[in-house]
């Protein structure tokens, strides 16, 4: 089966590498299409050209240990095998509860927190990129959660200017009960309404700092992940027109578990899968033919460790190549000798059927 999209060049992820002045690459994309072990990857690579790389898990199904076969935390930690390469998991509705302090001001944070919805994870994102800033990363990259989480994490600035605006209209309508409640709750004049407003504007700078960063094309960029089926390329559109929208940069695409036509792909539903795969592949190359389009074949086994992820990483700045082209003497050889096995266990299977049923 001849590839429809051969005549275009392949592109690959160097155009990331390469571009010095980022700070944030985010990774994204339906859930279960390969987002980890392409992030995981991404932070290997940037390693070798960045003073120090950071990759921050924000999916609360956390898979970065499971990549790298070693634990992380909510602290980041250097990765085995690596001098400037650090990871750590966060889980934004878990992490509001470790900052709450003992003066009270942020029980009633965690209160009000409740009547606005998403401010927790904003908060929550908001005190890690504070962390995150404080520290000297060269480029830090995101491995998101499926695409629903990652556009409301993209939406934070404007749930903290919401949240902000309630808490305004609040202590308009209601006067001095904020300070009454926060002397309730046993907490101090100098922890009352004005802190609390306080620490909401402290997150809104930063957030606002950050939102800021995150629309700058040289600071910023989100590289997609999909695999080649329907489901995946509406979730990618519908991603692709959500950063335009946050005019956030994106000109990557990683095309993940292609099943490439080499060598002995005799199997049938193989073949049947491959002519699915290659109807979405031209539609990507159609829809985004200004993107840099990586294409990463299908392996027999999971990329997990560190030396499975630095062999699979080649693929990521070196367009693949099936190692036998279809049709050439190499290949039809191999195919000869394959049915020839084939043959040969069906013949032998054949001959145990039929000694069984003359036994019966």
């Amino acid at each position: 089966m001849a590839s429809n999209n051969q005549d275009l060049p392949e592109a690959t992820v160097q155009n990331v590498l390469e571009q010095d002045t980022l700070k944030w690459v985010f990774v994204g994309g339906k859930g279960g299409v390969g987002k980890t072990t392409c992030s995981s990857i991404l932070g290997i690579l940037l390693s070798q050209f960045r003073s120090s790389v950071l990759i921050i898990s924000t999916d609360p199904a956390h898979n970065l240990s499971d990549a790298f076969q070693q634990r992380f935390t909510k602290s980041p930690t250097l990765v085995n095998g690596f001098s400037n390469l650090y990871a750590m998991e966060i889980d934004p509705t878990v992490e509001k509860e470790d900052s709450i302090s003992s003066d009270g001001m942020d029980d009633f944070l965690s209160d009000l927190a409740n009547a606005i919805p998403g401010i927790d994870e904003a908060m929550s994102f908001a005190e890690m990129l504070k962390l995150v800033q404080t520290m000297d990363y060269s480029v830090i990259v995101f491995d998101t959660a499926p695409t629903g989480h990652t556009l409301r994490l993209l939406q934070f600035p404007s749930t903290l200017e919401k949240g902000l605006a309630k808490v305004m209209s609040l202590k308009s309508r209601f006067g001095g009960m904020l300070s009454q409640m926060t002397r309730l709750l046993g907490v101090d004049e100098e922890f009352g309404e004005a802190a609390i407003l306080g620490k909401l504007e402290g997150m809104k700078d930063i957030i606002e700092e950050v939102n800021r960063q995150f629309k700058d094309p040289d600071l910023t960029t989100f590289v997609c992940v999909c695999i080649p089926e329907f489901l995946s390329l509406y979730e990618t559109e519908r991603l692709v027109q959500e950063l335009a929208k946050f005019e956030i940069d994106t000109h990557n695409i990683i095309i993940n578990q292609v099943i490439f036509d080499e060598e002995v792909v005799e199997s049938k539903l193989l073949k049947a899968r491959m002519r699915m795969q290659q109807k979405y592949l031209d539609q990507f190359y159609m829809l985004y033919d200004d993107f840099n389009i990586t294409k990463l074949p299908l392996l027999p086994q999971e990329v997990c460790g560190v030396e499975a992820l630095k062999e699979f990483s080649h693929h990521f700045v070196t367009p693949y190549q099936p190692s036998l082209a279809r049709g050439s003497v190499e290949e039809l050889q191999n195919r000869v000798a394959a049915l020839k096995l084939q043959l040969k266990d069906a013949e032998t299977e054949l001959e145990r059927v039929q000694k069984g049923k003359q036994k019966i």
